[in-house]
């Protein structure tokens, strides 16, 4: 693992975390609003171009591929695969302000698991800020017009399986001693080899609402590759994050 981070630099990378949080979310509501796309296809899509990307990150000498176990790595890969799903439900179901403020909730739920599984303990002012965001997140979904259940139901999973994958990326990073782009190169062709076994039996692959065959402009391309130059970045970002503070760091500086 790399030693210690300057602080300007982890501002500059939160920075840039946050920034490209705020444009995937942009873009995807963008795809599926005006050009319908699969959801588990786009996200299929995002894991290819991240591993693309690490690719020639690892040709560029950027980092060094370590060998690490397959089997130790499937359960963090299904983790990646639901927390990218059904936050990308949860956006696509709920308004992107409903979204955004029932994914604070992932922030409470890390200290639970972390708590409770992990004998971590938090200062009683950390504590004291999930008061106003619990207080939020209810008042939202109460008074919010477009609130449905089905939205709800896909935003709540996906915080419960955001917060374990969050958890798993800084232990497993801790575990193996690797840094963010190692565990990512071997995580991204996972979820998306899992992802490529199930997306046939839940989305149509030919037709007009399909991805192959489907009738493509020049700016629907131009949207998704960059929704998956984005997620990259993103995806990158959160794993460096996590390994150089804590998901519960990671978490606060988005909300």
């Amino acid at each position: 693992m790399a030693g210690p981070v300057s602080s300007r630099f982890l501002v500059l990378c939160l920075f840039s975390n946050v920034s490209c949080s705020i444009a995937i979310v942009l873009l995807n509501k963008w795809i599926y609003v005006n050009i319908g796309f699969p959801n588990m296809t786009l996200t299929l899509l995002h894991f290819i171009i991240t591993f693309l990307g690490l690719v020639i990150c690892q040709l560029l000498n950027i980092f060094q591929v370590k060998a690490l176990p397959i089997m130790k790595m499937i359960p963090l890969s299904l983790t990646f695969c639901g927390f990218v799903v059904f936050t990308n439900f949860s956006l696509q179901h709920n308004t992107v302000g409903t979204y955004q403020i029932i994914k604070s909730m992932t922030t409470p739920t890390i200290i639970i698991i972390q708590t409770s599984f992990y004998k971590k303990e938090f200062s009683t002012k950390i504590k004291l800020t999930l008061v106003p965001i619990t207080i939020g997140v209810f008042l939202n979904s109460y008074y919010d017009v477009k609130f449905n259940v089905v939205g709800t139901v896909y935003a709540s999973v996906g915080v419960l399986v955001t917060s374990l994958y969050q958890v798993w990326v800084a232990e497993k990073q801790q575990e193996f001693q690797v840094n963010s782009m190692q565990l990512l190169y071997y995580q991204a062709p996972l979820s998306a080899l899992i992802l490529l076994l199930i997306v046939p039996f839940f989305e149509p692959i030919f037709g007009t609402k399909g991805t192959i065959f489907r009738p493509w402009s020049l700016i629907d391309i131009a949207m998704v590759l960059a929704s998956g130059a984005v997620a990259f970045a993103v995806n990158l970002s959160i794993f460096w994050i996590i390994g150089n503070t804590s998901p519960v760091t990671y978490l606060f500086q988005n909300i």
